[in-house]
């Protein structure tokens, strides 16, 4: 989808899985990851005859890069996905980390009909010391001889997705590297998207904005071990009548989205 936005043109693009006549649902991934990383939960809701697509936010995978770093933020993002949003009328939304912030974003624009909204490990509190660790990773963008050493830092680098498959280790890899001219391998993203926290953080604190979000029915899932979603930040958002928290063990920030109980959870609570 190509559209010109204050920060002038931009390409959109996504990867779509089942029938066009079904009840659009829109995951959402992280800050470096892309719309792949929804393989599994995608062909699981197409197979319910769910419409499925997975955008990649500007600036990753096949989605245009903006002209400046300083781009790289959430009110950025609701403008170059609102367009589509409109177009598809009603819709549910799985956002992963950004794609969470993202869809919580949304629930404040005029005219764009969230149903339902899955929050994968993020919450309108974020705490400053998080932001910190990804902001150090993000400073260093190596360059990979192979595509096996790509995945041997995935590995590394999102130990916290929990106990992934070589297979799926392997697709991530896959779908997280790019060929530069000279043979060598990077990852897949701008660079640049570190640009914004290059300055002082703070803790992150949107709580008026969830009450937005909260008017809708609302799936938390926390990694055990996140420490981006606090145990006490999920507790307070599950005081929410239509909000429901769950756990999801062996895993930190964020779960992957590609087990069986997790993608079972999603289908569930879209069902409804």
């Amino acid at each position: 989808m190509r559209g010109t936005f204050d920060f002038g043109p931009l390409t959109l693009r996504w990867t779509e899985w089942g029938p066009l006549t079904g009840r659009p649902v829109v995951c959402v991934h992280g800050l470096t990851r892309n719309g792949r990383d929804f393989d599994a939960l995608a062909m699981a809701l197409a197979e319910q005859g769910r419409r499925v697509i997975c955008p990649d936010v500007p600036g990753r995978g096949i989605s245009d890069w903006l002209p400046s770093g300083a781009l790289y933020a959430v009110p950025t993002y609701v403008a170059a996905l609102t367009p589509l949003l409109v177009e598809l009328g009603e819709y549910d939304w799985v956002g992963t980390s950004m794609g969470g912030l993202i869809g919580m974003g949304l629930c404040a624009v005029p005219g764009v009909a969230m149903r339902r909204m899955v929050l994968n490990d993020i919450g309108p509190f974020v705490p400053v010391a998080a932001l910190e660790r990804i902001r150090d990773y993000l400073r260093i963008f190596p360059e990979f001889d192979s595509l096996a050493a790509v995945e041997a830092q995935l590995r590394k680098v999102h130990a916290p997705f929990g106990p992934l498959s070589d297979a799926e280790w392997a697709h991530l890899a896959r779908h997280s590297a790019r060929v530069m001219a000279g043979g060598k391998f990077v990852l897949h993203y701008d660079p640049a998207i570190v640009e914004p926290m290059a300055g002082p953080l703070a803790d992150v604190e949107l709580w008026p904005l969830w009450e937005l979000c909260a008017k809708r029915p609302v799936l938390v899932l926390r990694g055990e071990s996140s420490d981006l979603l606090l145990p006490e930040t999920a507790s307070r958002m599950g005081q929410a009548a239509q909000v429901t928290v769950e756990t999801i063990p062996g895993c930190g920030h964020a779960p992957a989205l590609m087990d069986r109980s997790q993608v079972g959870l999603v289908l569930r609570f879209l069902e409804g």
